[in-house]
């Protein structure tokens, strides 16, 4: 038996979804309006919903989709994502010998035009007030391309600014099982922001080549960001929370660059588990704003250099002194995380000083224990081949010599707190008067 309720925008007999897929979109939410109208029809029957499929092609975006129907399923048939970033810094000159310029699947190709408020910068904005919350919107299998970033960016080029004032999806009201799976994101300024998210799953996506990735804003429960691949830039957010409680992080792969990899202010009772997460700066993990009551565990964590010639230099303003793990709250727990610091002694900030690992800069009853910190020098070198120079940065094990770090820092503002096993005598600095600590044993001792 064929639906109504199921529609593919190449099929839909008004507009052109290669010239203006927003409009066609746009039209077909009209049509799911009109048609679904009662509440409690028969035998407890209401309002459906329905999914709008989008073929694998490319598919322009010049008009802003605005969803203010619950059960509204988008999907696409692949993510499509490929580098934008290493074709802009290819000579144009090689452009014709790569197999392929942009990224592909089912593409949306954002070309909204410039605006100033927020909600006018999203290519797909959720909105609705009211009760019951908006619910079970479904972003699936396509791909959301900003095109080009604009700004002033590393070496001169816009294309590295991570700039151009455009947003994928912004969910701006109150919402509830909302899903975003299988998705790319590719050069959009903000990639997924969600306000007043309730059991919100982001779940398998790629994410990379923008600003910021993922932010979780105004406040929300019991929501999870999983299993996804994310990369943002210097100055944004690979993983943003902000007020929220029950969130799970757990399995995902953050690449270098973003000026974070987690950033939590003011999350209670949340978990950030078995990830791997890499920067090039400190910064890597942050609680911030009395984040409490969280547990940080089996993370494995790397910093290193930048090794690609286009954005050696740059970083995300922070010296080696603010840890690439700080936390500022009460009765977190991190255990059991593996931290490596692979840097090169003489680029240290300030010159001469003791990277620190983990910086406890306030709060109370924080527990540290079982943390693994791998500390050598090495020789940074940068290349022109961006996956080249990653992959030989990651898979090189041989350093000079290791490194004196502060494995563990608990500021004056912070007490009441126990530290076991995460450091030596000489690489944890803590008051021992209001703080708890046992050492690591050192060889020979």
């Amino acid at each position: 038996m064929s639906s109504n309720n199921h529609y593919d925008v190449t099929q839909w007999p008004h507009g052109d979804p290669s010239d203006d897929v927003g409009a066609v979109i746009n039209s077909i939410i009209a049509d799911i309006k009109t048609r679904q109208t009662t509440t409690d029809a028969a035998t407890g029957r209401g309002k459906p919903g329905a999914v709008i499929s989008l073929p694998p092609g490319d598919y322009r975006l010049r008009t802003q989709v605005r969803i203010d129907i619950s059960f509204l399923r988008i999907q696409g048939a692949g993510h499509g994502f490929t580098s934008s970033s290493i074709r802009f810094n290819v000579p144009e000159d090689q452009w014709p010998d790569l197999h392929e310029l942009w990224p592909g699947g089912s593409r949306i190709l954002v070309d909204l035009p410039a605006a100033d408020g927020e909600r006018d910068r999203a290519a797909f904005l959720v909105a609705r007030t009211g009760s019951p919350r908006i619910s079970s919107i479904e972003f699936v299998d396509f791909c959301i391309d900003g095109l080009h970033f604009t700004g002033e960016g590393a070496g001169g080029n816009p294309e590295n600014s991570y700039v151009n004032g455009k947003t994928g999806i912004l969910v701006a009201d109150a919402n509830d099982s909302c899903r975003v799976t299988g998705m790319g994101f590719v050069y959009l300024e903000r990639a997924v922001v969600f306000h007043y998210a309730d059991a919100l799953s982001i779940h398998d996506n790629f994410i990379a080549e923008c600003g910021s990735c993922i932010e979780l804003r105004g406040w929300g429960q019991a929501s999870k960001i999983t299993d996804n691949l994310i990369g943002a830039g210097p100055r944004g957010h690979s993983i943003y929370a902000e007020s929220h409680g029950g969130l799970l992080v757990t399995a995902n792969n953050v690449f270098p660059r973003g000026a974070s990899s987690v950033r939590f202010h003011g999350v209670t009772r949340s978990s950030v588990t078995g990830n791997r997460l890499h920067s090039f700066y400190p910064g890597m993990v942050v609680l911030e704003g009395n984040s409490s009551e969280n547990l940080v565990a089996s993370n494995h964590l790397l910093r290193d250099h930048e090794p690609w010639t286009p954005f050696f230099g740059v970083d995300n303003g922070l010296d080696d002194l603010y840890g690439l793990v700080r936390i500022d709250g009460s009765n977190n727990s991190v255990i059991g995380n593996h931290l490596s610091e692979i840097v090169a002694a003489r680029g240290i900030r300030p010159s001469g000083s003791r990277p620190v690992i983990v910086r406890l800069a306030g709060g109370e009853g924080n527990h540290l224990a079982n943390n693994h910190v791998v500390a050598l020098d090495v020789d940074a070198q940068a290349s022109d081949d961006c996956f080249e120079a990653q992959v030989d940065a990651l898979l090189a094990t041989r350093a000079s010599q290791r490194i004196a770090v502060t494995a563990v820092m608990v500021d004056a503002a912070s007490s009441g707190n126990t530290i076991v096993d995460c450091g030596t005598d000489d690489e944890v600095v803590v008051d021992r008067a209001v703080n708890a600590f046992r050492a690591t044993p050192s060889v020979g001792s």
